[in-house]
């Protein structure tokens, strides 16, 4: 029989230590905390949604017809759980192969009182191909994704015209795919390939990039950054076909 994702975080609690077993992300090495392991323990089976070969029904995950934001590698998840308190009128999924960032926005969310809120630990792009349907997502959020600095690994870069053609599947009409990077050369290397990506319209009124929105908590990651004096740039695309 083969191991399921929740097997995986279980096995990863078990031996309190992360596993190297991914293909849109490389994970960080990293040991769970106490916290971390209880809340794996105590809300993924509540809060986990499981790699499968058939579509998720939003319906029946989150008892409503909300419409669904999904984040890819949403890290410790503490950016994640604001929104998702912030926009009770939405329904947010979460997806994340970092075992301790797993566990630590399971316990933040369940602190936070969350209800619409659901996370993954699969590959992403498994997750896209197999297990949501076309046209069901509103947004999807892609937020300081590795950058592969280096130009021999830049093929390595989630965002690449197959990729963002599979997100412009599960996108609905109107939907939006935004990013974030600070990482300038990212950034281009996102305009070049959305730019070129039919189906998509750039929503900036000028030039290729658009201000943080609101929506999107300021992290200290990025705050940390600003104060170096290091740019962060946003970029929103809509599916317009």
């Amino acid at each position: 029989m083969s191991e399921t994702p929740q097997d995986r975080l279980k096995r990863a609690v078990d031996n309190g230590r992360v596993i190297r077993e991914v293909k849109s992300f490389v994970v960080r090495q990293g040991r769970l905390t106490k916290g971390q392991e209880a809340a794996i323990a105590q809300y993924w089976p509540s809060m986990g949604l499981e790699h499968q070969t058939s579509v998720y029904n939003w319906h029946d995950v989150f008892g409503n017809d909300n419409p669904v934001t999904l984040e890819i590698g949403f890290g410790m998840g503490g950016s994640l759980v604001a929104m998702a308190k912030a926009a009770p009128e939405k329904n947010f999924v979460g997806i994340e192969v970092h075992h301790p960032g797993v566990g630590a926005c399971l316990k933040e969310a369940t602190d936070a009182g969350l209800t619409n809120l659901r996370l993954i630990s699969h590959d992403a792009v498994e997750i896209l191909k197999d297990s949501i349907a076309n046209n069901s997502l509103d947004t999807v959020q892609l937020f300081f994704p590795d950058p592969w600095h280096k130009k021999r690994h830049h093929k390595r870069r989630i965002v690449q015209p197959e990729f963002v053609e599979l997100l412009r599947q599960k996108l609905s009409i109107g939907g939006v795919f935004h990013m974030a990077t600070d990482w300038e050369n990212y950034a281009e290397h996102m305009a070049e390939v959305m730019n070129a990506a039919p189906g998509y319209k750039n929503v900036a009124s000028d030039g290729d990039y658009v201000p943080r929105p609101e929506h999107r908590p300021l992290t200290k990651f990025e705050k940390r950054g600003q104060n170096l004096g290091h740019g962060v740039w946003d970029l929103i695309y809509k599916k317009v076909d």
